[in-house]
C-alpha cells in the first residue's frame, strides 16, 4: 500500500471517533501505532492499523483495561476477540455502565446482548445486568440525577430479554409471572421468563403493577400449574395477594413470592420463596410444577 493510500492520524481519529491525542498515547503506550513508513512521509495507518484500533477501542468499551484491550487486538487476527465469557465480570459492569451514562443506546444494547449471549441469561443477570442496574439505582439515591440512565437502561435489556428465543407455540403455557400489586420493577420476571425460555419452558408475564383482581383472574382463566408473584419493595408485598391466590379452588401447584421485599416470617404457609433466580428456575421447571392441575 502506497502512502497516498494510507490514512493520517487526524482521518484515523475521526473514523474512530477519538482525538488524535488518544491515538499518540495508545501508540506511545501500547505500540498501537501506524505500521506504514516511506522514505519522506510521516507514518500511516493501514486498514489492518484500524481494524487493530477499532477492536481495542470496542475491548476498552467493554470495560477491559487498554492494556490488555491492545493485547488482543495485537493478535489479530490470529486470535478471535474475546467474548464476554472471557472478559471478568467487573470489567462487563464497568463497560456497561460507562455506555449507559453516555446514554448510547446502541452500545448498551450491544453489550447486553453478549452479555446475555456469551454467559447465558442467568449468569448475565446475576454477574452484570443487575449490579449495572443497583449502580444506577445507588447513584440515583444519592443524587436525585440519572432518571434518564435507568430508563434507558432498563429499555435496552427488556429488549434484549425479549429477544431471547422462546419455545414453540405447541408448548403448553403452565407458568404465570407477575409483580405485586403496585409493584413497578418488572425486569427480574423479563429475565427469568427468558431463562425459562432458554429451558424451553415458555411462561406468560403479566409484567408490573397487577391488581390482586387482575391475579386472580389470570389464575382463573389460564390456569397455570406454576405462580411467582414478584415484590421488590416491602411497601408491594402484602402477602394477602398470595392467600387469594391459594384460596382458589384451581388453585397452581407451585406458588412462588419472588423479590426481597418480601417478609418470609408473614408469607401463607405453603408459599415458595426462592432466593435467587437459579432457585426460582429450579422451583418452575420441576417436572412435577410442568404438569397440568
Amino acid at each position: 500500500m502506497s502512502a497516498a493510500a494510507a490514512y493520517s492520524a487526524g482521518a484515523v481519529a475521526r473514523r474512530l471517533g477519538v482525538a488524535v491525542t488518544t491515538l499518540r498515547t495508545w501508540h506511545q503506550r501500547y505500540g498501537m501505532g501506524p505500521s506504514l513508513h516511506e522514505p519522506g512521509h510521516h507514518r500511516r495507518y493501514t486498514e489492518q492499523d484500524i481494524e487493530r484500533l477499532q477492536a481495542m477501542q470496542r475491548l476498552i468499551f467493554e470495560g477491559v483495561a487498554p492494556s490488555e484491550a491492545a493485547r488482543w487486538a495485537n493478535q489479530l487476527p490470529l486470535t478471535p476477540l474475546p467474548s464476554a465469557a472471557e472478559i471478568d465480570a467487573d470489567s462487563l459492569v464497568r463497560g456497561l455502565l460507562r455506555a449507559a451514562m453516555r446514554l448510547d443506546a446502541p452500545a448498551v444494547r450491544q453489550r447486553v446482548t453478549h452479555s446475555v449471549q456469551d454467559l447465558g441469561v442467568v449468569a448475565a443477570w446475576d454477574a452484570v445486568l443487575a449490579p449495572v442496574l443497583v449502580g444506577v439505582g445507588e447513584r440515583y439515591a444519592a443524587t436525585g440525577a440519572y432518571v434518564e440512565v435507568e430508563h434507558l437502561l432498563s429499555g435496552c435489556i427488556s429488549a434484549v430479554l425479549g429477544a431471547v428465543p422462546r419455545p414453540s407455540v405447541d408448548v403448553p403455557v403452565e407458568t404465570l409471572l407477575a409483580c405485586a400489586d403496585e409493584e413497578q420493577h418488572s425486569l427480574p420476571i423479563e429475565a427469568l421468563a427468558a431463562a425459562l425460555a432458554s429451558r424451553g419452558v415458555p411462561a406468560r408475564v403479566l409484567g408490573a403493577r397487577v391488581p390482586p383482581a387482575a391475579l386472580i383472574a389470570a389464575v382463573r382463566r389460564t390456569g397455570p400449574a406454576a405462580v411467582l408473584v414478584w415484590s421488590h419493595l416491602p411497601s408491594t408485598a402484602d402477602p394477602a395477594q398470595l392467600s387469594a391466590v391459594l384460596a382458589e379452588r384451581a388453585r397452581p401447584v407451585v406458588l412462588a413470592a419472588g423479590g426481597r421485599g418480601w417478609d418470609d416470617s408473614a408469607l401463607p404457609e405453603g408459599v415458595l420463596r426462592p432466593g435467587t433466580l437459579t432457585d426460582a428456575l429450579v422451583i418452575l421447571t420441576s417436572p412435577s410444577n410442568r404438569s397440568s392441575v
